[in-house]
């Protein structure tokens, strides 16, 4: 008899983490043995489009100014969203210089360094956090093209920026009084 549990999304919860989907078939019962397989092409993609919204919040807060910050974001197989403060409309000039940034890093090729950190040491050397999030301790610093973007991150990443191909953005928006939206394709 053999099941099948497809994972649709990872939480964290206290120190568990957790795994939300569906039954594809047979059925779970305590004390059944399941193998875990990621489905590499899919996760490829999320990786390269993760990766890249650090290196884009970088170079959004680089053209725009350091009053941008993350607002949400939408990371999937095929594309990224990102959303973020910023008080009009980005013109043409804005989106393009926003873009080749992100290439630029992207062409550089650099490692891509995880690092665990105090969250007050983090802090210190100049890691982005999100405001209002909750960490432990113990945080990881995310820190790509040379520390061109220091964040804190528990997400999946490319080794090299180079692995992300390139970057274009295809919309942006506005969804509310001071926040733009950005879609975004990689590969």
């Amino acid at each position: 008899k053999e099941a099948q549990f497809l994972v649709m999304d990872t939480q964290v919860g206290g120190d568990q983490h957790l795994h939300i989907g569906e039954v594809g078939r047979g059925a779970l019962s305590i004390g059944l043995s399941l193998t875990a397989e990621v489905a590499a092409e899919r996760r490829r993609g999320i990786v390269r489009n993760h990766s890249a919204t650090h290196l884009m919040h970088a170079a959004l807060r680089e053209t725009l100014g350091d009053h941008v910050e993350q607002k949400g974001s939408l990371v999937a197989p095929e594309r990224l969203r990102f959303d973020f403060s910023h008080p009009q409309p980005m013109v043409a000039e804005e989106l393009s210089a926003v873009t080749a940034a992100v290439n630029a890093q992207i062409h550089r090729n650099t490692l891509v360094v995880a690092d665990s950190l105090s969250y007050d040491d983090a802090i210190k050397q100049g890691a982005m956090a999100l405001f209002g999030e909750k960490y432990s301790s113990v945080v990881r610093v995310m820190s790509m093209g040379n520390r061109y973007s220091v964040e804190l991150c528990g997400g999946t990443h490319v080794a090299r920026t180079g692995d992300i191909g390139l970057f274009r953005i295809v919309s942006h928006t506005g969804i509310a009084a001071g926040i733009r939206r950005i879609a975004a394709v990689t590969g």
